[in-house]
């Protein structure tokens, strides 16, 4: 069973299937990376939680930078927020995003009970 959860015209917030969790990508708004990546974390985890999933149960996560400079900064914050020992697999690129001002896009995968 496929179950989709906040659906709009172009996409879902969340897809749950065969206990997965498939969170759409988020961004986040700041001055600086890290405030832009702890926006977007917040963001994350409230989906998480209303998945029925959590920061330990990631399985993988995708970002994308617009400026792979920030990666330091990001890095700073990423690795505040994930528990200790429950760190997903993860990919990292640069990419052009939706609008010019944003700088970071993070996608992510959990497993849900």
């Amino acid at each position: 069973m496929i179950e989709r959860m906040d659906t709009g015209a172009r996409s879902s917030k969340i897809v749950k299937h065969n206990g997965v969790a498939y969170i759409t990508g988020q961004v986040g708004e700041g001055d600086t990376i890290q405030e832009a990546v702890t926006a977007c974390l917040g963001r994350l985890e409230e989906l998480l939680i209303k998945a029925g999933s959590s920061r330990e149960k990631m399985l993988r996560a995708t970002i994308w930078l617009t400026d792979m400079r920030d990666f330091q900064g990001l890095n700073e914050v990423w690795n505040a927020w994930v528990p200790e020992g429950h760190a997903p697999a993860r990919a990292c690129g640069e990419a052009r995003l939706a609008r010019p001002e944003l700088k970071v896009e993070i996608i992510v995968d959990a497993a849900y009970d």
